[in-house]
C-alpha cells in the first residue's frame, strides 16, 4: 500500500478528530471533577493535542505540514485535551495547552490513578477510579509543568502551557 497517498487522508482525519474533541461543556472550575462514565475510546493520535511538542505519527506530521491551514492548526495550543491512562502510561505524556484549558483524563486501567502536578502547577485530577473520567483546568501561567500519578510515581509526564 502506498503510504504517500494515505498521508493527506490521515492528516485530515487527525484534524477532524482533534477539532471534534476540542468542544467542552464544562466551565472549568480548576479542581478535578470525576464522572462515572468513560469517554468513548479513540486512537492515540486522536487524543493528542495539536502542538509542536506532541509526538504525532510521521504520516500525520507530514500531512499537517502540507497545507497552510493544517500547519497553523498543528502549531497552536489546544483549548481542551484528552489524556488517556492505559497500561500504567499517560497518553500523551507530553502535551501543550492554552492557558486555562480543560484537561480531561480517562482512566482505561483496572486500577485507580491520578494526574497531579509535582511542582507549583497546582493541578490535580484527584483519584480517578478504574474506567472513570476526571477533568481539571490547566494553569494560566505559561510554562512547563511536570506531573505524576501519585499512586504510581513511575508514571510521569509534562503539561506545557503556551
Amino acid at each position: 500500500m502506498n503510504t504517500a497517498r494515505l498521508r493527506p487522508v490521515l492528516g485530515a482525519l487527525l484534524l477532524v478528530l482533534t477539532a471534534a474533541g476540542c468542544s467542552s461543556g464544562s466551565g472549568g472550575s480548576g479542581g478535578g471533577t470525576s464522572t462515572g462514565s468513560p469517554m468513548p475510546s479513540a486512537s492515540p493520535s486522536a487524543a493528542v493535542s495539536p502542538s509542536a511538542s506532541t509526538s504525532a505519527s510521521p504520516s500525520a506530521s507530514a500531512s499537517a505540514s502540507g497545507s497552510a491551514s493544517a500547519s497553523s492548526a498543528a502549531s497552536s495550543a489546544a483549548t481542551a485535551v484528552r489524556v488517556t491512562i492505559k497500561e500504567f502510561t499517560f497518553g500523551p505524556d507530553k502535551f501543550t495547552v492554552s492557558p486555562g484549558a480543560t484537561v480531561t483524563v480517562v482512566n482505561e486501567d483496572s486500577t485507580a490513578h491520578t494526574l497531579t502536578a509535582t511542582g507549583s502547577g497546582g493541578f490535580d485530577s484527584g483519584t480517578i477510579g478504574a474506567g472513570k473520567t476526571a477533568t481539571f483546568t490547566a494553569p494560566t501561567a505559561p510554562g512547563s509543568y511536570p506531573f505524576i500519578c501519585e499512586l504510581h510515581q513511575f508514571m510521569k509526564g509534562t503539561l506545557t502551557v503556551a
